[in-house]
């Protein structure tokens, strides 16, 4: 058994929410969850506690508000009232506190102008900083699939998230892998508390990964497959100390794993950015 390797969350997202998953990851040392109150259709956190509630203390488990059923499906909404009654919802569904909560995409519901965006984001992140708190959760964070609309709203007067989720990886494009990084900036949130997440853009299957070699950003991946080089190249697109990812299979888990002793090129990595930053520079207006 591998002792607990902290820079590796299993995600949920695409997940069966099956049991022998969970035991898999403990065997790997992988001791991190990360779901959402909208996966496996709004029934991630009951079903956790349903079929693994005697390994949840074993785990620290994150998750993400902001998305709520209606008749017409999920709805986003940054409403403080709402957020905070979804992370009581989850203590009860979980039956446990979460150590972290993350404000789910919450540039979803910035449409209006600046200074209502920024209030509606303070308010927002004020509301989980308040559970917090209160002892609804150990921790809150901002994750976000698109965090370009948010450096700008951002300010000194917000509350500070304990962590930040952004994409992650070799088909992140420079504007998102920049507005990561501005967003870092504007809140203070260094490396050691940046997680990454969507490590393959979806699929490990997808034939992109047929076409191009990521054993390039390692100093010697020889010894590697395509995937696991991606997975461990996208440790620094952008930089992060944790990564989620999601899979079905304990045995694909441990070859990501095993990925992490290698080093990462950092100067092909610069590169490749440069390549990418150059590559839209010279798109038409």
């Amino acid at each position: 058994m591998r002792g607990p390797d902290p820079r590796v969350v299993l995600g949920l997202h695409r997940s069966r929410h099956e049991r022998r998953l969970l035991t898999g990851a403990l065997d790997l040392g992988v001791t991190a969850i990360d779901t959402s109150t909208n996966y496996l259709g709004f029934h991630s956190h009951r079903t956790l506690a349903r079929m693994a509630g005697d390994l949840l203390p074993k785990f620290t488990v994150s998750t993400k508000v902001g998305y709520f059923p209606t008749p017409n499906g999920a709805e986003h909404s940054l409403d403080p009232l709402r957020l905070h009654r979804a992370v009581e919802q989850t203590v009860r569904d979980l039956g446990r506190e979460p150590d972290v909560v993350f404000l789910h995409n919450p540039e979803h519901s910035l449409q209006e102008s600046p200074s209502h965006n920024r209030d509606a984001l303070a308010q927002a992140c004020t509301a989980l900083d308040d559970a917090t708190l209160n002892g609804l959760c150990g921790a809150w964070g901002v994750a976000s699939w698109d965090p370009s609309p948010l450096p700008e709203v951002v300010d000194a007067t917000m509350p500070k998230p304990s962590v930040l989720m952004v994409r992650v990886g070799l088909l992140v494009g420079i504007r998102t892998l920049e507005a990561a990084d501005a967003l870092s900036a504007a809140w203070g949130v260094d490396v050691r508390t940046k997680w990454g997440m969507s490590p393959f853009g979806g699929s490990t299957n997808s034939s992109v990964w047929d076409r191009i070699d990521p054993r390039v950003f390692l100093r010697d991946g020889s010894d590697l497959t395509r995937v696991q080089a991606a997975f461990r190249a996208a440790y620094h697109l952008p930089q992060v100390g944790t990564v989620a990812v999601g899979t079905d299979e304990p045995a694909h888990l441990s070859q990501l794993i095993d990925a992490l002793t290698e080093e990462v090129d950092e100067q092909a990595i610069d590169e490749y950015r440069h390549l990418l930053r150059d590559r839209v520079r010279a798109q038409p207006a």
